[in-house]
């Protein structure tokens, strides 16, 4: 059965951008089942990718996950952008989630595990930039945050330049690339707030941050909630 969705109809004024002066503050292809969900003694099969960096230090360790964290984990290997206009669009119709969720249940189903009923945080940060930002400096700070918040833990997925500064305990994490209009959208998937608090404390993090203010002409963080019921059988994503 697939997993269906409850999605609320959100206010115009959460998703448009925002010109602001202080720095930001996030606290406030279908996968199957080839990896067993616990440890294998074997590297290679413990991490996972789950940012555009491939090193080491970032990579995500399945052990240090539970098992509802480790089924999420790996379908959001999964997750996809579906339009062009992501840097403006209501944030529950730019991704796939439904076939992600789908994913999830697929791999409790495959890996003889159940999935408990769980909620999960997730930063969106919708940005602008001028025209003479040098898009290789957004990277440099990006990257030393996303291995920071990557070491401290429960961070499930990330996607997003500068926005990474402030993950540790994320699941998955993903970006795009400016439009015409210097508009951007990145995104993280935390299990919890509380770590994505814990990940803004790092010295890296707070680096990244300051630079905000420099690099950017305007941003705007938005906090939502995934929660995915018993099973993965539906999923609704709602406000923080």
């Amino acid at each position: 059965m697939a997993a269906t969705a409850i999605v609320p109809v959100l206010s115009e004024a959460q998703f448009n951008i925002e010109a602001s002066t202080v720095a930001p503050d996030i606290t406030g292809p279908s996968v199957h089942v080839s990896l067993p969900l616990e440890d294998t003694h074997d590297d290679s099969q413990n991490f996972l990718v789950v940012s555009p960096y491939e090193e080491v230090p970032h990579l995500l360790d399945l052990r240090t996950l539970d098992t509802n964290n480790q089924l999420l984990a790996r379908a959001l290997v999964g997750l996809k952008c579906l339009r062009d206009d992501y840097a403006t669009a209501r944030y529950v119709d730019i991704f796939n989630w439904a076939e992600v969720v789908e994913d999830v249940r697929q791999l409790a189903t495959a890996s003889k595990r159940n999935f408990k009923e769980a909620s999960y945080f997730i930063v969106v940060f919708r940005s602008r930039i001028p025209p003479e930002t040098k898009y290789e400096d957004l990277g440099v700070l990006d990257k030393a945050a996303h291995a920071e918040a990557t070491k401290s833990g429960g961070f499930l997925k990330s996607g997003l330049p500068i926005l990474v500064l402030y993950s540790t305990d994320m699941d998955r994490y993903w970006f795009g690339s400016p439009d015409g209009e210097g508009r951007n959208l990145a995104t993280c998937v935390w299990r919890s707030q509380e770590d994505a608090r814990v990940g803004s404390i790092g010295e890296a993090h707070k680096r990244a941050a300051g630079a905000t203010r420099m690099l950017y002409t305007e941003w705007r963080i938005e906090r939502l909630k995934l929660k995915i019921k018993d099973g993965a059988t539906a999923w609704e994503m709602t406000e923080w």
